[in-house]
């Protein structure tokens, strides 16, 4: 999620003259293990969806997924948006926040546990009132309460900023959250409306993993239709 969504159709694709022999086949990967690094905000529903399909994937696949903090409201703060996105950045910082100060006192599968409470609250539920979504996601988290209090601090904004910035210096400056990492190969996205599943989120995670292996692949876009959906 950017400051500009956008609805043009933007289609960049490397040139593969010769693929026999360079690559390795899609079955040679599929019981190899990998490191998944996905750069989230937890305000973020394309984020959220994002973060789901690589749980599903995690589910079926020798995957080994951790979470890091991408702060929208740190890539937008200088940024003029429109009045309803500006709100939304100005908002996003406490969730945010909060998710980086459990990461350093309590680490990335702490991080994990809330990061998937806030997610069913703030969208599967729809609940946008942060004062009172923090504190329940915290608690089902099973970490401690005071940790709420981070959202209105600026304490923990250098942490937050450095990990936003790692995850830009994997991407470029100009993209956002989601951002994936898979075996040292980083790419933005996929942002997708609906979460796959199953066999669809394996052949998603592949075609992925694949096109982000090509150093000469860019960008593949087209304008989204329909809502978005988190089940």
């Amino acid at each position: 999620m950017t400051n500009d969504p956008g609805d043009a159709v933007v289609i960049h694709c490397c040139s593969l003259p010769s693929m026999e022999g360079n690559l390795p086949s899609m079955e040679d990967n599929l019981d190899r293990a990998s490191a998944v690094t996905a750069y989230v905000d937890p305000s973020c529903p394309f984020a959220w969806i994002t973060s789901r399909w690589l749980v599903e994937v995690a589910r079926m696949r020798p995957v080994d997924l951790r979470f890091e903090v991408m702060s929208l409201a740190v890539i937008n703060e200088h940024r003029d948006l429109e009045p309803w996105y500006r709100e939304f950045n100005d908002r996003a910082w406490g969730p945010a926040r909060v998710c980086t100060a459990v990461s350093a006192e309590h680490g990335p599968t702490a991080l994990a546990s809330l990061y998937a409470a806030l997610g069913r609250r703030i969208h599967d539920e729809g609940d946008k009132d942060f004062d009172t979504v923090v504190p329940a996601a915290l608690a089902e988290a099973g970490l401690p309460a005071d940790l709420a209090g981070a959202a209105h601090r600026g304490d923990v904004d250098p942490r937050m900023r450095a990990s936003t910035a790692r995850a830009q210096q994997l991407v470029g400056e100009d993209l956002g959250t989601p951002t994936v990492v898979v075996d040292d190969v980083a790419f933005f996205g996929p942002v997708l409306t609906s979460i796959p599943r199953e066999e669809e989120a394996l052949r998603v995670f592949d075609g992925a993993r694949l096109l982000a292996a090509c150093g000469a692949f860019s960008e593949l876009k087209r304008v989204r239709a329909g809502g978005l959906s988190f089940a």
